[in-house]
């Protein structure tokens, strides 16, 4: 164990106000592609830029389109939370995390039992008819052919992702801000910091007990008060409760 993990494993040990805020890193061990990795979403080839696609005035003109890529690479149902997925259920169940903020919408947090997750760019499990409103499941969205439409008014269905272009949830957003502005320790962990508004959320952390969990460096690394560089579920491992 490194002095950095043994300091980690020591504050987390004598804290009871504990916020988490993760990235997509949290899921690729998991086995769910970065985006921003070098065998992410972004360097590999498509018709059209990831970015373009996952875009609101893209998914309005061109719905096919965008839903041939979004099963084929956002949809990732067989995944099965990791080792930072369950130690982080593991220390909400023992009163000593408060929430955890996510910029992922894959589920796994609450897969692994966590019960305060903020999403704050929506999941692939909830998904809406834009006429009637009727709920539908992520294996409803996969296993349907071109848009998926609902089963009862042959409306288009929508998942409720925030798309680029589309303004994060408001409530999410302001729940987010309190619990990091109470936390005694905020970990944030596998996320570029490079997002905004979300990665705007650390200047709302009032402590002195930041916490940076990345294998690369970030923007805002200057800004942590312990910095650790590796597998975040290796690292959560250590913690013994």
């Amino acid at each position: 164990m490194t002095d950095e993990i043994r300091q980690f494993v020591q504050w987390v040990k004598d804290s009871n106000n504990i916020v988490f805020f993760g990235g997509a890193g949290v899921s690729t061990e998991s086995g769910i592609p970065d985006f921003r990795s070098v065998d992410g979403l972004y360097h590999q080839e498509y018709d059209y830029p990831p970015e373009t696609i996952l875009s609101h005035s893209f998914y309005m003109g061109n719905t096919a389109e965008f839903y041939r890529f979004y099963k084929n690479k956002m949809l990732y149902l067989d995944a099965k939370p990791n080792a930072a997925h369950k130690k982080l259920a593991e220390l909400e169940a023992a009163g000593k995390l408060k929430a955890v903020i996510t910029q992922n919408i894959d589920g796994l947090h609450q897969a692994a039992g966590s019960k305060k997750v903020l999403e704050l760019h929506g999941s692939v499990h909830r998904n809406y008819c834009q006429k009637c409103g009727k709920f539908f499941d992520a294996k409803y969205i996969l296993n349907s052919k071109g848009t998926p439409k609902c089963d009862v008014c042959d409306g288009e269905i929508k998942p409720d992702v925030v798309l680029y272009e589309e303004g994060l949830d408001d409530e999410t957003m302001r729940q987010a801000i309190y619990y990091i502005s109470q936390a005694d320790i905020l970990i944030i962990g596998g996320t570029s910091l490079a997002v905004y508004p979300a990665a705007g959320l650390i200047d709302y952390y009032c402590g002195n007990k930041l916490v940076l969990i990345n294998k690369s460096t970030t923007p805002l690394d200057r800004r942590a008060d312990l910095k650790i560089e590796g597998n975040i579920g290796e690292i959560f491992s250590q913690i013994e409760l």
